[in-house]
């Protein structure tokens, strides 16, 4: 990257896909469709809506008590020598990542093109869409959050209530995450900290993104607002409570407490996309407690390419609170993080002729429960037929010529998922071996597609080639004569 890109363009999509957000056993990452339930799901749920309709009256209640799709926070790409430019922090400087600036300012690598949360969806000044320049300066009091994100180095850089003033940019607190590792934040000593979410979270990993949408998954944990918090409390990855003194029932939910879809809830058919993606990763990955709001909402990047003008996710609004559950969630040391991780090596990569079969010669090591084992194709022009395809040693048939990555995956249901690839090329060559049998010649091959035709020459090179005999099998007897014979195989 030599300049910034913006987060709702084709650029942007093939830097961000192609990035390791955080490692695959943090706890964004991390599968959860196998997580118990808390004791007390059904209570906090039940507390959750209570508090989201209290006080509410008609379609009001309804409306509070279903997934809401909120279009917030947005991003910007930047490489690794972006300027630095000064953010005064003006609430929280001391819960602030200073970045080599002196308080209460920090120096943070902020584009021209830096966007501000809610842009470019629905943002208009007197009837007419706002520029970004124009949004960068609007002071309009709302939460205005910021992200920065700079893949070569793995850094990203957030804010709350950014805004560009004539002289240069405020904030009111900024958070640096390493995207490279599992380590919580440390400021001042203490890492118990917010950042531009109540949380302590990063917000970047939590969004729901265009590219990921598109490929049919989104493949991390959601952040997810509620009406009231717990007080005194928060979970790992957590760092930070945001709540009065007197939310003190065990029923409230603390600030990274994990929902989960529930698996007896079925995805339509019907449904976009879009929603289709977002409902996976609702089962699969859930959504952490990030902050306190007046809805249950879930951030959308606010993409202008989103089908409909984002009424692709409009059916997710149908989904009620009691669809989900609390789960019990895991600790720094715990589930992909705890020791024993399986580990897989799919061996050394190979070329076999078409036709013929390869052994595959994969290892995968394990200390804890045995994993399950799973060979699988990623890619390749054809298709592949494996011996046993749960076994590490097996055999694999290609259909047809090409270059083919096959992959070794080891879930052993706790740590993530381990994978290794191996490439095999798979040729169109035909060896071909000729011996006397009796009163004739065999002429045996390995290689090639069926049907093969055997042909014979009388002398080399030859003036053209005859046809002896069509076959489906891989060997055929020729009758010896009394002349010199030159034979090839062609196949398909």
């Amino acid at each position: 990257m030599t300049n910034s890109i913006l987060f709702d363009t084709s650029n942007a999509d093939a830097v961000v896909s192609a990035m390791q957000i955080f490692p695959v056993t943090n706890p964004w990452n991390e599968c959860v469709s196998n997580r118990p339930v808390l004791a007390n799901s059904d209570a906090m749920i039940a507390q959750m809506q209570f508090d989201f309709t209290n006080g509410l009256t008609g379609s009001s209640i309804a409306s509070h008590q279903k997934l809401h799709i909120n279009f917030e926070m947005n991003y910007v790409l930047v490489p690794d020598n972006q300027p630095r430019v000064p953010v005064y922090f003006f609430n929280y400087p001391y819960d602030s990542d200073l970045d080599g600036g002196v308080s209460p300012e920090g120096l943070y690598p902020i584009p021209t093109n830096q966007p501000i949360e809610e842009w470019p969806l629905g943002l208009t000044l007197n009837g007419t869409p706002q520029t970004l320049q124009q949004w960068q300066t609007n002071d309009d009091g709302s939460d205005r959050h910021s992200i920065t994100v700079e893949p070569g180095s793995g850094y990203i850089w957030e804010t709350w209530k950014m805004l560009l003033t004539p002289t240069n940019w405020i904030a009111s607190n900024g958070a640096k995450f390493d995207l490279s590792t599992n380590a919580l934040r440390v400021v001042n000593g203490n890492t118990n900290v917010t950042s531009g979410d109540a949380a302590g979270f990063p917000m970047f990993p939590a969004l729901v993104r265009f590219d990921e949408c598109e490929r049919g998954m989104v493949e991390h944990a959601l952040r997810i607002t509620v009406k009231r918090s717990l007080y005194g409390s928060y979970i790992y990855p957590a760092t930070h409570f945001a709540a009065p003194s007197s939310n003190t029932s065990t029923n409230l939910p603390a600030m990274g407490q994990r929902l989960r879809l529930k698996a007896g809830f079925v995805i339509p058919s019907n449904w976009t996309l879009e929603e289709k993606a977002v409902a996976l990763a609702l089962k699969k990955y859930g959504a952490m407690v990030a902050d306190n709001g007046s809805i249950l909402g879930i951030s959308v990047a606010p993409d202008d390419r989103w089908p409909n003008s984002g009424n692709c996710f409009n059916d997710l609004l149908g989904v009620v609170i009691t669809n989900f559950e609390i789960i019990q969630t895991t600790g720094p040391n715990e589930g992909p993080r705890s020791p024993g991780a399986p580990s897989a090596s799919a061996g050394p990569d190979q070329t076999v002729p078409v036709g013929q079969p390869i052994a595959l010669q994969g290892v995968v090591t394990f200390s804890n429960s045995p994993p399950v084992i799973q060979w699988t194709e990623y890619s390749g022009p054809g298709t592949v037929t494996f011996g046993n395809a749960a076994l590490t040693n097996t055999t694999a048939n290609f259909s047809a010529p090409g270059i083919y990555t096959l992959e070794l995956s080891a879930n052993d249901g706790v740590h993530a998922v381990a994978y290794d690839a191996v490439v095999i090329t798979v040729t169109n060559v035909i060896n071909v071996s000729i011996a006397r049998a009796g009163t004739n010649v065999n002429v045996s091959w390995t290689g090639g597609v069926a049907p093969f035709v055997v042909q014979q020459a009388a002398a080399l090179p030859a003036a053209a080639w005859n046809n002896i005999v069509t076959t489906s099998v891989n060997s055929t007897n020729i009758p010896i004569t009394n002349t010199t014979g030159f034979f090839r195989v062609m196949g398909q």
